[in-house]
């Protein structure tokens, strides 16, 4: 049995969806880091992002990620905790981690409104971009990869289930 599940992915995969559900199928908790990072800076992702830049949130976003220690929990992150190199090692060590993986055609589709949505974009960045670079470092870390592009929220969670 798994200590802690943590979901890795692009925006609008459905980490916080599934996560959700996973937590009442298994009967863990449920984490979403975004909200945990606005709890603890008292403001919204995009406002962190507008006030300390790109850098400045992903510091942050490491930081608070890195000090999660839950027991019997699934964990949604941000699309961008990949960037952040010690909350990566330490969800390793405390979970197996979930990639949800989504072709580009389908992420181009479900995102929409990424200013608004508090997403990690540099300037001039396009969406293709930051899926390339990322796509890499969801790999990277995961311990488990569950395509759900041509997926419903129902056939998410029974590839998951399956898998665990």
């Amino acid at each position: 049995m798994i200590n802690n599940l943590i979901l890795i992915g692009m925006p609008a995969v459905g980490k916080s969806t599934l996560g959700v559900i996973l937590a009442k199928l298994l009967g863990f908790s449920f984490i979403d880091s975004d909200l945990v990072i606005q709890e603890k800076e008292g403001r919204l992702l995009k406002d962190i992002i507008h006030a300390e830049g790109v850098d400045g949130f992903i510091e942050i976003e490491n930081t608070i990620n890195a000090s999660l220690s839950p027991s019997g929990a699934i964990i949604s992150t941000g699309g961008s905790a990949v960037y952040g190199t010690e909350a990566m090692k330490h969800f390793k060590e405390i979970g197996t981690v979930l990639y949800l993986k989504v072709s580009y055609d389908v992420l181009s589709k479900r995102l929409k409104d990424v200013k608004n949505r508090g997403v990690v974009l540099r300037e001039n960045q396009t969406i293709q971009d930051i899926y390339e670079e990322r796509s890499v470092l969801y790999e990277r870390y995961a311990d488990l990869i569950v395509d759900v592009s041509e997926c419903s929220i129902e056939e998410s969670v029974e590839k998951i289930m399956k898998l665990l």
